[in-house]
C-alpha cells in the first residue's frame, strides 16, 4: 500500500498542477512557512487524481488511453476513401448498367436449290412481317414457284386472275388452286385416300408447298449449276468449289434485278459461255462437270431453256428438256422439279429413302429386308411403288415428302 511519506515526497517534487479538490483545500495566498502542512490525501483520492492526469495527457498527445482493459477503444468515424457516408435514412438504389442491345440477325433462307438468300437493305427492327400472297393461281402440273431470270425478271406460270381467263387465251389448263389453298387441298386428298397418313401429316406440317414456301424465288440457272457442282462430293467440298467458281467472274454484290429488288448475284449464262474449260477447272471442277456447266449455259443462251419455259411447261415436256442436258439425270431433274420449281405431282422411284418409306408404309420390316440384298429395288419394286403412288395423284410430291418423313430422311440434304 502506498504510504503518506512516499506520496508526500513525490507530490513535493511534482510540477503538475493539482485538481480542483486540492485547490479547495489550499489557497495561493496561504502557502507560507508558518502555515501548517496540507491535509494528507487518502490513497483512493491519489489514484483518482493520477487517472485523471493520465487521461488528460492522452488526449493532449493524441494517444489512446490504456487505463483499463475494459474501456473500449474508440474508432475513428471520419469518412475514408473506401467508405461512403449516408447523409439520409433513405438508401438510393444502384443504377443497373445498360447492356448493349445485340444487333438482330436475319435468318438465312438458303437451300440446295436456292444457295444464296436475297440481301436486304431495310432495317429489320422496323420491317413488319409480310403475309405471303394467298391469291396467286397455281396448278399441280405447272411450276408453282416464282422463277427469277438471270437478269432479274420474275416469272410465274399464271398471271394474276388467270382463273377467270379461258385456257385458249392463256395456253394453260385452268388453275385449280391458289397459293393459299394448294396445301390444304393436297393434304385433304391424301387423308381421304388413306387415313393412315393423318397422324403423320398432323405431326409434320409440310413447309415446301405452304404459302410461305411458294413465295421463294428461284433462279433456275443458279440452281441447276449448283446441283451439278454438288454431285458426288460432300457439302463442304461443294461450297468450296462453288465459291471458287463465283470468284472467276466479276460479280457485283447486291445487284438490283429488273423489278428494282435486290437479289443474290450469280454469273449469267452469257458470262459462263465466255469462260473456257481449263479456266473452269481452276475452281476445282472436274473435266466432265466443267463441260456439263458450259453445256447448260449454252442451252440457256440459245433459249432452249429459260425461266418462262420451265414455268409453263407440262411435266412431260419439262422432264424431256432437262434430262437431255448432259449432267442432269432423272433423279436430279425430279428433285429440281419438286424442291425448286415446287411442282406437286412428282414421284421418284429411284430415291432410296422414298423406297424405304413406301415399304414401311405398307407394313414391311425394312430392317430385315436391308440385309438380304436384292438390287436397286430391294425394299419395293418400281411397279409396286408406282401403283401405291398413283392413287395420291395429282399430289404425289406431297406423298413422297411424307414417305421421307416416315423413314426420317433429312430432306434438307435434298433441298427441302
Amino acid at each position: 500500500m502506498l504510504t503518506y511519506a512516499k506520496y508526500k515526497s513525490g507530490y513535493q517534487k511534482s510540477s503538475v498542477p493539482v485538481d480542483n479538490e486540492l485547490q479547495l483545500r489550499t489557497s495561493a495566498t496561504s502557502r507560507t512557512s508558518s502555515q501548517p502542512p496540507p491535509r494528507p490525501l487518502q490513497p483512493s483520492v491519489y489514484l483518482s487524481y493520477k487517472s485523471n492526469m493520465s487521461l488528460r495527457r492522452s488526449v493532449r498527445l493524441g494517444s489512446t488511453p490504456t487505463l483499463n482493459s475494459q474501456i473500449p477503444v474508440l474508432q475513428s468515424t471520419a469518412p475514408t476513401k473506401t467508405s461512403r457516408v449516408q447523409h439520409s435514412a433513405i438508401s438510393k438504389p444502384r443504377k443497373t448498367p445498360k447492356k448493349p442491345t445485340p444487333k438482330p440477325q436475319t435468318k438465312s433462307t438458303s437451300s440446295y436449290w436456292s444457295p444464296e438468300p436475297a440481301p436486304t437493305t431495310t432495317n429489320p427492327q422496323t420491317t413488319r412481317p409480310q403475309t405471303p400472297p394467298l391469291d396467286r393461281p397455281v396448278d399441280p402440273h405447272r411450276t408453282n414457284a416464282t422463277l427469277r431470270t438471270p437478269h432479274g425478271t420474275a416469272v410465274t406460270a399464271y398471271p394474276a386472275h388467270a382463273e377467270d381467263a379461258s385456257p385458249s387465251k392463256t395456253g394453260l389448263p385452268r388453275p385449280i388452286a391458289t397459293t393459299g389453298t394448294l396445301l390444304d387441298q393436297a393434304t385433304a386428298h391424301l387423308i381421304a385416300t388413306d387415313p393412315r397418313l393423318a397422324p403423320v401429316i398432323a405431326q409434320h406440317p409440310c413447309p415446301l408447298f405452304s404459302p410461305a414456301g411458294l413465295t421463294e424465288e428461284i433462279d433456275p440457272f443458279n440452281s441447276l449449276t449448283s446441283s451439278i457442282i454438288g454431285q458426288q462430293v460432300s457439302g463442304a467440298a461443294a461450297n468450296s468449289i462453288r465459291n471458287k467458281f463465283l470468284a472467276l467472274f466479276d460479280l457485283i454484290v447486291g445487284e438490283k434485278g429488273g423489278d428494282g429488288g435486290w437479289h443474290a448475284t450469280f454469273p449469267t449464262p452469257e458470262q459462263v459461255v465466255k469462260v473456257d474449260i481449263p479456266t473452269l477447272r481452276t475452281a476445282g471442277l472436274s473435266q466432265r462437270k466443267a463441260e456439263y456447266i458450259l453445256g447448260l449455259a449454252e442451252k440457256f443462251v440459245s433459249g432452249e431453256l429459260g425461266a418462262r419455259m420451265l414455268a409453263r411447261a407440262s411435266d412431260e415436256e419439262l422432264f424431256e428438256k432437262l434430262i437431255a442436258v448432259r449432267g442432269l439425270g432423272k433423279w436430279s431433274v425430279e428433285m429440281f422439279a419438286c424442291f425448286a420449281l415446287k411442282r406437286i405431282d412428282v414421284f421418284s422411284t429411284g430415291d432410296l429413302g422414298v423406297q424405304r418409306g413406301c415399304a414401311a408404309f405398307v407394313g414391311r420390316d425394312v430392317n430385315k429386308i436391308k440385309g438380304k440384298g436384292g438390287g436397286k429395288f430391294k425394299y419395293m419394286s418400281e411397279t409396286e411403288m408406282l401403283e401405291l403412288a398413283t392413287k395420291f395423284a395429282p399430289y404425289r410430291s406431297l406423298f413422297m415428302w411424307y414417305m421421307w418423313r416416315i423413314e426420317n430422311v433429312n430432306v434438307a440434304v435434298l433441298g427441302g
